[in-house]
């Protein structure tokens, strides 16, 4: 018998995660919603901000630019992406966000499927200048969590 219930999260029950860069949110994880196959969040970053360079070795990321004007490198090539845009990054797949707008930028992000452990579900690749300490991670899921799985990594 399937025990998870909707609930809705507000994001204002989410703390800012700026570790690599911008304001990241994680809002629909296992751990807040109890969701098994993946997580949701939102990403604010304003002018001249960017989100560093990493990758997800179990996951594709989907991205839906809801306002804003981002450049996004994927494995060193640069693309422009716009608001009511979306994309998605493929598993393994080195990207990373940068504001060139004058404005705040808005994108949601969806990953699926989760990973094995929180740990391994996120690779950074470089460290935003001048970040000093860095915070954790966002605790999206348990540790031994098991996720729903989709095929290995390649």
């Amino acid at each position: 018998m399937d025990t998870t219930r909707p609930r809705i999260v507000d994001l204002s029950e989410t703390e800012p995660n700026r570790r690599r860069g911008g304001d990241l949110r994680t809002l629909l994880t296992p751990v807040t919603v109890g969701s098994t196959s993946g997580f949701m969040g939102l990403a604010i970053m304003q002018p001249g901000e960017r989100i560093s360079e990493h990758y997800h070795p179990y996951s594709e990321e989907f991205i839906y630019v809801v306002k804003g004007d981002l450049e996004v490198d994927l494995d060193g090539e640069t693309y422009p992406l716009r608001g009511e845009q979306g994309l998605m990054i493929p598993i393994n797949m080195r990207h990373r966000f940068r504001n060139v707008g004058d404005a705040e930028a808005r994108m949601v992000f969806h990953l699926g499927p989760l990973a094995p452990e929180p740990r391994l579900g996120h690779v950074d690749t470089e460290v935003l200048e001048g970040a000093g300490q860095l915070a954790p991670h966002p605790v999206v899921q348990e540790a031994g969590a098991q996720p729903v799985r989709h095929g290995a990594p390649s």
